[in-house]
């Protein structure tokens, strides 16, 4: 059985690592455009001005209420067809375009989500300080606010960036060339699914331990 498992992944291994190449590549470029857009929606949904909280609220309505999975189709298909149909005859969407927004609007929903709880986890009080000392309320949050949310959400944010790492294997039903979908592949031409799913498992595995170590050290010198 071990000879079985490493002989797969050396037969495997080009097709597996080039799409685990893909699954961190959309996964990375995913999250580090729904920090801004979690931070924006947050901001927004604790704003003064009723139109703002309403387009933040209704934004994470939608993408909180929908599967994953549906909002990929709508994107990678829908979308494309209402905007040659409106406006662009010839707009195409490409499938990791479509995977990294679908990605990046799922993870900035709930990191929006997160931010704000862990926003309105600061003693109010700082905000109030901040401002009698002639602090604008933006340079307030930005510089006394934010850097006490940052450190109460961080083992939040550590798990939002697993499970986008790991949701991003559903963009293999749309086509994405990721990891799950090379796996499928390889599978395909050789029938032998325990020995390539256990090494997919396991590549899956030691990436998220990884971030889970790195977040244990992060809050050990957050404490400090």
């Amino acid at each position: 059985m071990n000879s079985d498992l490493f002989a797969v992944l050396q037969q495997a291994w080009p097709l597996l690592a080039a799409g685990f190449q893909m699954t961190i590549f959309v996964t990375v470029i995913s999250l580090v455009i729904a920090m801004f857009l979690g931070i924006l929606t947050c901001l927004m949904n604790l704003s003064k001005v009723p139109v703002l909280r309403g387009v933040a609220k209704f934004y994470i309505w939608l993408i909180r209420g929908t599967p994953m999975l549906v909002q990929g189709f709508y994107l990678y298909l829908a979308v494309p067809q209402i905007v040659q149909a409106t406006i662009n005859p010839d707009f195409r969407l490409d499938i990791v375009t479509a995977s990294v927004i679908t990605l990046t609007l799922n993870a900035g929903a709930y990191l929006a989500e997160i931010f704000r709880g862990a926003i309105q986890s600061v003693d109010k009080g700082q905000m109030e300080a901040a401002r009698s000392l002639g602090v604008s309320q933006a340079k307030s949050m930005q510089q006394i606010i934010l850097p006490q949310a940052v450190r109460i959400c961080l083992p939040s944010l550590v798990n939002q960036c697993i499970i986008t790492l790991k949701d991003s294997t559903i963009m293999y039903a749309l086509g994405l060339p990721e990891v799950m979908n090379q796996a499928k592949v390889y599978v395909g031409r050789t029938f032998n699914s325990f020995a390539t799913y256990t090494w997919v498992a396991l590549m899956f595995l030691v990436i998220t331990s990884v971030l889970m170590i790195v977040s244990s050290q992060l809050e050990k010198r957050m404490r400090k």
